[in-house]
């Protein structure tokens, strides 16, 4: 009788410790759909709200009427397909075709740092600067050291740095602007406490340099000495672009909504000095698009732009890019134009910083050899150039990589030029560059660890 007393005991003290348990995870599974919710909030996708400054936008058009007459000439004498591009261009990001007096391709840090501190010491009312990377290094402390004698000299200056990409600058380093009264503000602030949501994924990748509102600059090069052969004999091989004339005031007015949002500074208080944030300026014979795209918006306008250009491809399409994580899309145009017997071309760092880009980048080789496209590997050093070119008259120069991070989450910023007076210049870049590179070879020798790194990335390619 103990004996089975003492069985009842255990068995109902198991039953306890399995109704404990059961309650528990009870307990536990109703609060799931309130963890997901917070993990959720805090960590998924988001669409941010970047407000459009319809006013500046106005005035900009207004001020554009000059040269429309010249481009609708142009257009006339346009491919429908280029035509077409631009149109999609203004459709998913809201700025139209404008044009330029001139159109410089700048190779190399160095000749780029050149020519932005020669148009800053140039600069007699405004200098906007807007960057991804900013370093308290040795261009970094030239160019911040010249903006405050810009500063102390009367012209306004404005830096919009990305916090995160910048974020090697301190209150030592900015202490002189302060003082000099150049206007500094950071991009999404990493900071704990400062946002209730975290946008640690969603930066500003844009390079954008405007001077008086009629030279303006865009492209891959940030303020780095990486960038700079003249410091570092590794640095990063780069292209750049300066625009001169109306096409500039597209760059001017992405500047300052950009700083409209991160300051949170009323957009009225622009009114007054719109005249001289949008001057008017000499209509070109250049035809310019200045294109946008971010998470702000579903639309993709870059990612679109992209693949329109290649799918419009007749006899050539050259890309450059030093990350390659196509989604399927721009995957299947490259593919498809290499199909149908368009010179396709792909160039692409041999090193890279990103070991798992490289590795992912390399698992669309064969595929993109298949379907015959030509792959180079630049061989020199660190390719950080982005670029595309078709046929001979569209040229493109800008901040986005050739993957989702850029096409989807970045703010980037990107110059179509059409015509042959960037195209031509840009076509024989990318022939030098060659020189420099090695060819990728069909069935390309790799060991079976290769192989799994390789695919192991691409896993992740969504994520790149």
């Amino acid at each position: 009788m103990e004996r089975l007393h003492r069985g009842v005991v255990d068995l109902d003290r198991d039953a306890k410790a399995r109704a404990g348990v059961h309650h528990e995870l009870d307990s536990v599974a109703r609060l799931l759909p309130f963890a997901g919710f917070v993990i959720y909030y805090f960590l998924g996708p988001q669409r941010l709200k970047k407000q459009r400054l319809k006013r500046l936008r106005s005035r900009a058009g207004a001020n554009a009427t000059a040269d429309l007459a010249l481009l609708r000439e142009a257009r006339q004498h346009a491919p429908p397909a280029l035509r077409q591009m631009a149109g999609l261009g203004t459709a998913t990001c809201g700025l139209p075709v404008s044009s330029a007096t001139g159109v410089e391709l700048l190779a190399g840090g160095a000749r780029t740092f050149d020519a932005i501190f020669e148009a800053i010491r140039n600069a007699r009312d405004h200098v906007h600067l807007e960057y991804y990377i900013f370093e308290p290094d040795n261009i970094g402390t030239a160019l911040r050291d010249l903006l405050v004698l810009k500063a102390k000299e009367g012209v306004v200056v404005r830096l919009l740095i990305d916090a995160l990409g910048s974020k090697r600058i301190g209150r030592k380093f900015m202490a002189p602007m302060h003082a000099a009264g150049v206007k500094v503000a950071l991009f999404h602030d990493t900071r704990i406490g400062r946002r209730l949501r975290p946008v640690t994924n969603y930066r500003t990748h844009r390079k954008i340099v405007v001077c008086d509102g009629l030279t303006g600059f865009t492209g891959g090069v940030n303020i780095t000495d990486e960038e700079d052969k003249r410091t570092r004999a590794d640095a990063y091989h780069d292209v750049h672009l300066r625009i001169e004339g109306s096409a500039v005031r597209w760059l001017q007015t992405t500047f300052l909504e950009d700083w409209t949002y991160a300051t949170g500074e009323n957009p009225r208080d622009m009114d007054d000095t719109l005249p001289h944030l949008l001057p008017r300026a000499e209509a070109g014979d250049i035809p310019v698009q200045i294109v946008t795209s971010g998470p702000d918006s579903p639309l993709e306008a870059i990612h679109r732009m992209h693949v329109s250009a290649i799918n419009s491809a007749n006899e050539r399409a050259w890309l450059t890019t030093p990350y390659f994580v196509p989604g399927e899309p721009a995957l299947m145009a490259l593919t498809s134009a290499a199909l149908r017997g368009v010179d396709v071309r792909l160039l692409v760092p041999r090193r890279s910083d990103s070991p798992v880009v490289s590795a992912a980048a390399r698992s669309y080789f064969d595929e993109l050899i298949a379907a015959g496209v030509k792959v180079w590997e630049y061989k020199a050093r660190m390719l950080h150039s982005k670029t595309l070119l078709v046929d001979d008259n569209c040229a493109m120069i800008g901040t986005a990589n050739f993957d989702n991070r850029s096409f989807r989450l970045n703010f980037e910023v990107m110059a179509v030029v059409y015509g042959p007076a960037l195209a031509k210049p840009l076509a024989a870049q990318f022939e030098t560059d060659l020189h420099s590179s090695a060819a990728v070879r069909a069935r390309r020798p790799q060991t079976f660890h290769g192989r799994l790194w390789e695919a192991v990335a691409r896993l992740f390619s969504p994520l790149l």
